[in-house]
């Protein structure tokens, strides 16, 4: 008998069907089958639940992939096509057929379903009951079958869930389930319990729409005589109106988030506290949640979108961010969003920049527009509002500035001190330099700090930057 499943060592697994992009709902499954794995040393498995030929498609399995690697959900081994386990599915349902767990059922679709349309009308229960169940061999007429699995008929089901507590089902409300179709092909419902078992999966963490099958696969689990995985059925995501998510709250998809321009640090950290927490800690890293992660944390109400939230949690992260992992993921960024790559001038630029950029920013975007000093090149052509601050007055105090800072060392303090001089002497503030030093250097009135961007640029282009004007 092999060891309970509690006590192997941790396999997750995320499964989706590659109908479409990775949903954000999806991804967040997978991240917690990350983190629970990862956290306790254990394998996380990744299984593309292709059964549905009329609509996978291979451009919908590479976008599941690129969303978890933009994630940064590595997966072991490589990602296992449940349709390539087909024949393995019917071995198994024939195995049950021979141990008497299931049994050959001749019902056709049009049976069934006059069955049920009578049902209907009559107001009974259209739970079919298949006529074959008790039927001996030597009675089996030489016709197409499927293969059912036996229910139990008295009693209950209980479903130990780790979020959602024991769930009871009664067994007169399960089915005989089909795991073998009459044309041979084996069912979703029987090829996720294979293939969870064959992988040695220990743990299923996944969405509570599929808390219902729990009771219907564990019908396969004994029939074979195999350990029950640990059951989590987290609740779905809602939008921040509290209805289930749809194109009218926004992003639904991953790669919209990083279209949107989200450090994939902070969507980790971002969906790992969509439906689970640990205390009152909001910001952590990647090794503090994998540290912290349990199933005991995950709450049982829906979790609610928050861009306002994941904002604010992308703000923090690119502030703490090392500058070269925020260039790459501003490249990252350009090409997921469609726009114009950076020329390697620019990116060295940037890269000069990010310790002066970073402070906050909240998204890829927005590092981008306050880059835009060191981005854009001479001539700078002030914006509308920039262009205010040039009039001649301001252009005069540019010109007295300019020889000073040809004779500066150049240093913040010595900067400081040389506009500090320059706006004593004309009777103003620092602030009414920094005005037009900014349309100058920048062309726009909101940047980083004027010496920030002098340093940036040093001294030669800052000089023909206000030369310039």
């Amino acid at each position: 008998m092999s060891k309970p499943a509690t006590e192997a060592p941790v396999v997750t697994r995320f499964a989706p069907s590659p109908t479409g992009f990775l949903h954000i709902g999806g991804a967040r499954t997978a991240l917690f089958n990350w983190l629970f794995a990862r956290g306790r040393g254990g394998k996380f498995l990744l299984r593309i639940e292709d059964t549905d030929i009329a609509r996978s498609t291979p451009e919908a399995t590479e976008a599941i992939l690129t969303g978890l690697r933009w994630m940064g959900l590595d997966w072991d081994g490589e990602a296992v096509s449940q349709s390539a386990n087909a024949p393995r599915h019917a071995e198994v349902a024939r195995q049950m057929l021979e141990s008497g767990t299931a049994y050959k059922c001749f019902s056709t679709q049009e049976e069934i379903a006059t069955f049920r349309e009578e049902a209907r009308a009559e107001g009974r229960s259209t739970l079919f009951r298949s006529p074959w169940r008790d039927v001996s061999e030597a009675d089996h007429p030489d016709a197409p079958f499927a293969i059912r699995v036996k229910a139990p008929l008295e009693g209950t089901t209980v479903i130990a869930d780790q979020v959602q507590g024991d769930v009871t089902i009664r067994n007169d409300q399960l089915d005989d389930m089909i795991c073998l179709r009459s044309d041979g092909t084996p069912t979703y419902m029987l090829a996720v319990v294979v293939d969870d078992h064959d992988m040695g999966v220990t743990h299923v963490i996944r969405g509570d729409d599929h808390l219902n099958n729990a009771a219907r696969q564990m019908l396969v689990y004994r029939a074979m005589g195999w350990d029950v995985p640990v059951w989590a059925h987290i609740p779905l995501i809602h939008g921040e109106d509290g209805k289930k998510l749809s194109k009218r709250h926004g992003a639904l998809g991953v790669h919209e988030y990083q279209a949107l321009g989200y450090p994939d640090t902070a969507m980790r950290n971002y969906l790992a506290r969509l439906g689970w927490s640990h205390g009152d800690d909001e910001f952590f890293s990647d090794a503090e949640a994998k540290e912290w992660f349990g199933l005991d944390g995950i709450g049982k109400a829906p979790a609610r979108l928050d861009f306002k939230k994941l904002a604010h949690l992308s703000g923090q992260h690119i502030a703490v961010m090392e500058d070269a992992a925020l260039v790459t993921g501003i490249v990252d960024y350009l090409a997921a969003a469609g726009l114009s790559p950076l020329s390697d001038s620019q990116l060295t630029a940037l890269g000069a920049a990010m310790p002066h950029l970073k402070e906050r920013a909240k998204s890829y975007p927005e590092l981008i527009e306050k880059a835009h000093f060191c981005l854009t090149s001479r001539p700078i052509v002030p914006d509308e509002k920039a262009a205010k601050a040039l009039d001649p007055v301001s252009r005069g105090m540019l010109a007295q500035l300019t020889p000073h800072l040809q004779n500066a060392s150049w240093s913040r303090d010595s900067l400081e001190a040389v506009a500090a001089t320059v706006a004593e002497a004309n009777g103003v503030g620092l602030g009414k330099l920094a005005g037009p030093l900014r349309a100058a250097l920048a062309g726009r009135t909101a940047t980083p700090s004027v010496f920030d961007m002098m340093l940036t640029l040093g001294r030669d282009e800052t000089l023909a930057r206000l030369g310039d004007v």
